[in-house]
């Protein structure tokens, strides 16, 4: 186990991003932080540093506690990151959850029989 890894070789190790071609992405389009800065994929990570990771509409926040550049089972994440995100941004996402019918993203077409008549019960609910 080496003590720095690559921060796309890790997203991708500690099972945050299904692909590292994903994390790369993720990190060249300011998604990932440390510190409040972006980073690149190719910057070093150390143990003891958060990194957070924007998964709209959710931040979330991993506290580094081992540096892997190998995916590892699931079973073994408690020993790769502690996972810091405020309770807020979790509310945040419960809320988009719930709401998700309402608020249609653009460009997503006409809702669907079931979708406008999820609508009309809300809206009539109110």
């Amino acid at each position: 186990m080496s003590e720095v890894a690559r921060i796309d070789k890790w997203l991708w190790a500690a099972r945050i991003f299904k692909t590292r071609s994903i994390a790369v992405d993720a990190c060249k389009n300011g998604r990932v932080t440390i510190s409040g800065v972006n980073v690149k994929p190719s910057h070093m990570v150390k143990a003891g540093e958060v990194v957070a990771v924007r998964k709209p509409p959710v931040t979330y926040s991993f506290k580094i506690l081992k540096t892997i550049e190998q995916r590892v089972g699931a079973k073994l994440l408690p020993e790769i990151y502690e996972n810091v995100t405020t309770p807020d941004q979790y509310e945040l996402l419960e809320m988009n959850r719930i709401s998700g019918f309402v608020d249609r993203a653009r460009g997503t077409g006409r809702p669907t029989k079931k979708d406008r008549r999820a609508i009309d019960a809300f809206i009539n609910n109110e």
